[in-house]
């Protein structure tokens, strides 16, 4: 049975807490499916002893095949809150990515137009004014140049699905082990099942402010250890 690994928990308190998501696993799913969401739940009521279910906010998601920090809320009062500062687009977030070629320049701001395919998990090139189309926009830097890549740092200034991954493959440098937006390369372990497949896209570092002290916190998570050095 799949439990969580202590060293996932980045931050703990009463309100919230922070964890470090492996891919491929999921934010949220189904009953039976395994699910960060549920093994936070099952830490919580077997560190805490909770006789009763255990209340779990989620203000925000992130890809399957990506991994990185993700926040909690543990009661209903700091789900609020923090949902709140979401949904005004308050948290900075900050993104790590092993895309494929050599980027330049080395600092830049990229705004793209783009749409989600209907009926497909999938996100589509579109023009200003078409129907369903969507402004995305990020400032990016370059990190370090790698082999044949560059480790890449990416702040989101929108929050369009799949904005990081085809953002950097429509300017020819896909997010490697990214085959579904052209990555000719594969990263971490072997997947023959498309689904447990995972991308060089990592949520490096979250800001937000604490629901109640208002303090501002960052979380920082690790890279998984399968990445390029980095």
């Amino acid at each position: 049975m799949l439990t969580l690994d202590p060293t996932w928990i980045l931050f703990e308190d009463p309100h919230l807490i922070a964890v470090n998501k492996p891919a491929p696993l999921l934010t949220q799913a189904p009953e039976g499916i395994p699910n960060l969401e549920a093994l936070v739940k099952g830490y919580i009521k077997a560190k805490y002893a909770k006789p009763a279910g255990v209340y779990l906010g989620v203000p925000h998601r992130l890809d399957r095949p990506v991994s990185g920090v993700i926040v909690f809320a543990r009661n209903t009062k700091a789900a609020q809150r923090v949902h709140a500062q979401f949904e005004r687009r308050l948290p900075r977030k900050v993104y790590w990515a092993c895309v494929e070629g050599t980027v330049a320049p080395e600092t830049g701001h990229w705004a793209d137009w783009i749409r989600k395919i209907p009926n497909e998990a999938k996100v589509e090139r579109a023009a200003e004014g078409d129907a369903e189309a969507k402004l995305a926009t990020l400032t990016y830097r370059v990190l370090k140049w790698l082999e044949g890549g560059t480790l890449l740092e990416l702040s989101p200034l929108t929050g369009r699905m799949h904005q990081l991954r085809v953002q950097s493959a429509w300017r020819g440098h896909p997010i490697g082990g990214d085959h579904l937006y052209g990555s000719i390369c594969d990263i971490g372990p072997p997947a023959t099942d498309p689904r447990e497949r995972v991308i060089a896209l990592h949520a490096r570092q979250l800001t937000i402010r604490h629901p109640f002290t208002e303090e501002e916190l960052t979380f920082v998570a690790p890279v998984p250890d399968y990445w390029p050095e980095c």
